[in-house]
């Protein structure tokens, strides 16, 4: 009898993964090889490099030396994202730390502001003449330490990336079963064993799923090794591609997409096959950690890193802003063109990758098979692959390609937001995937029993159902495309100028307060975003 239902269960699977709608296939293979574009171009120009000259370039100390500080930037950054994400979560979750919904939201806050503007602010107060020492001067203090290199980058990046492990090593502990916990108290375990022997291996694939996050974005982020002057991957392909050597930089982007692939791999055997969440739904919460004496230690803690990521870099723009900024001429002078020109092209990378990932999210959550799995997984290609390599391959692309037989593509607002769409597409389809799973397939079906064609079910029935992941998918989209800057510093036409590139523009040039307009005007949409994300999935902070 079992052998027989689990030939019948196979049969089915195979039917369902066999009969795949026509369109939604269409659309998914069309999108896949839109997204696989920039990468392919990119392994061709490499190719086109003669092996005794990549050879001798991928081989030189000044190449060796890029590769060990961006790996040694990674781990330094992810080891200290899990040490402070995970004890966070379990404070906000598991113990009766006072203010318990503030520090909620108060350490996760740092998500929405981006890498680079903390470096900036960093930069400013922290500097060795910064606006710290300049406070201390009365006290005889003329020169603070150095922050630039490779400690000043770990710690921006570290306190600009710690909410992805917190984030989802909260939803871990928040989901787990503490009924585990405490029998293993009942063994006599103490507090500390029972976290290290149950605790520990029910959230291990949140903190993989979270640590994963930090070590793509450490690895691929442009603006803080830049502007703290640390020669990781991301900044020597820039300058490499800005000094017209792009043999050097298509080879060291084929090489940091070589290294994201490992990384990749190596959180698979890291996470396990242990689920995510406990077979119970929603598990109980039971009684909390009683912090006792390290009560004032614990609220110390979520102060000093909430205020770091946030009292720091806000401050000092409200400084800059309060103080006014001198006039530099119109190259740096604010206009409104600049929110508008951010909010538009975000705005339609948003729409056209939520349209494009919806047949591809479709196909994951309802037609499981070998197809749809590739669909689904060429989408991600995008956002493992840097910014900086992703817009030197379309730079490579844009020149060949024209518009009309005219136009080049190159340096057209066309170009720059496909290549958001191309990075930011992942958050659209998991989105909505996760919203497709939700929904029972017998409503739709019960639609067509009465009347309904399958798109008529699909727009009556279906989609009402996944407004909710559709929004916080094309929300998220919006969001981070806001904040992308090699991107747009690459793939920019002449003259548009978003809030992104004239932060850029009032640090290369010197002119520090010129960028306090932009940045307050880009974290305070960038906080709304995040609002409508909380929002739309439900985030709970109890």
């Amino acid at each position: 009898m079992a052998t027989d239902q689990q030939t019948q269960t196979t049969a089915a699977g195979d039917s369902r993964a066999e009969g795949l709608p026509l369109a939604p296939t269409v659309a998914s293979a069309a999108v896949a090889a839109a997204v696989l574009l920039p990468l392919v171009w990119l392994v061709k120009t490499s190719l086109e490099v003669g092996f005794s000259e990549a050879f001798s370039l991928l081989t030189r100390p000044r190449t060796l030396e890029v590769f060990v500080n961006s790996a040694l930037l990674v781990t330094a950054v992810t080891a200290a994202s899990v040490l402070v994400g995970v004890p966070l979560a379990y404070l906000t979750v598991r113990t009766d730390l006072p203010f318990k919904k503030f520090w909620t939201v108060a350490v996760s806050l740092p998500l929405v502001i981006p890498s680079y503007i903390g470096a900036f602010a960093f930069v400013s107060a922290l500097g060795p003449r910064g606006t710290f020492q300049r406070l201390l001067a009365p006290f005889g203090v003329e020169r603070l330490p150095e922050i630039y290199g490779f400690v000043g980058a770990s710690l921006v990046l570290t306190l600009y990336t710690y909410p992805y492990v917190y984030i989802t090593t909260r939803a871990a502990l928040k989901s787990m079963d503490t009924t585990l916990i405490d029998a293993a108290r009942t063994l006599d375990h103490t507090r500390w064993e029972a976290f290290k022997r149950v605790t520990v291996p029910q959230i291990r694939p949140a903190v993989a799923a979270g640590a994963l996050l930090v070590a793509l974005y450490a690895l691929s982020d442009f603006g803080t090794p830049a502007i703290m002057r640390f020669d990781a991957f991301t900044r020597v392909i820039y300058v490499e591609f800005n000094s017209f050597n792009r043999n050097l930089a298509s080879l060291l982007s084929l090489q940091l997409v070589g290294v994201t692939f490992l990384i990749l791999a190596l959180e698979s055997r890291v996470r396990g096959d242990e689920p995510l969440h406990s077979g119970r739904q929603g598990g109980r919460t039971g009684d909390v950690a009683r912090l006792g004496g390290w009560k004032l230690p614990a609220l110390g803690f979520c102060a000093a890193v909430s205020g770091l990521a946030l009292v720091v870099p806000i401050g000092v723009l409200l400084t800059w802003f309060g103080r006014g900024t001198a006039s530099t001429g119109g190259a740096l002078a604010f206009d409104l063109s600049f929110v508008l020109n951010s909010v538009g092209v975000s705005t339609a990378a948003a729409v056209v990758a939520t349209l494009a990932g919806l047949p591809v999210a479709f196909l994951a959550a309802r037609h499981r098979s070998k197809l749809s799995n590739v669909f689904e997984r060429a989408t991600y290609v995008g956002y493992a692959v840097p910014g900086v390599v992703l817009g030197l391959a379309l730079v490579y692309v844009g020149t060949q390609l024209e518009i009309g037989g005219e136009v080049p593509l190159y340096q057209t607002v066309y170009l720059l937001v496909f290549a958001y769409i191309v990075r930011f597409l992942p958050q659209a389809v998991g989105s909505m995937r996760a919203s497709f799973l939700r929904v029972n397939p017998a409503l739709p079906e019960a639609a067509r029993t009465l009347g309904r064609t399958s798109a008529g079910a699909f727009r009556e029935v279906t989609m009402p159902l996944i407004a909710p992941g559709v929004v916080g998918g094309a929300a998220l989209v919006f969001l981070t495309t806001m904040k992308e800057l090699p991107a747009t510093l690459l793939l920019s036409p002449p003259g548009f100028r978003t809030l992104v590139t004239q932060v850029w523009a009032a640090y290369e040039q010197g002119y520090f307060g010129q960028a306090a307009v932009p940045a307050l005007i880009l974290l305070f949409v960038s906080g709304l975003s995040m609002l409508v994300i909380l929002s739309q999935e439900g985030y709970d902070v109890k």
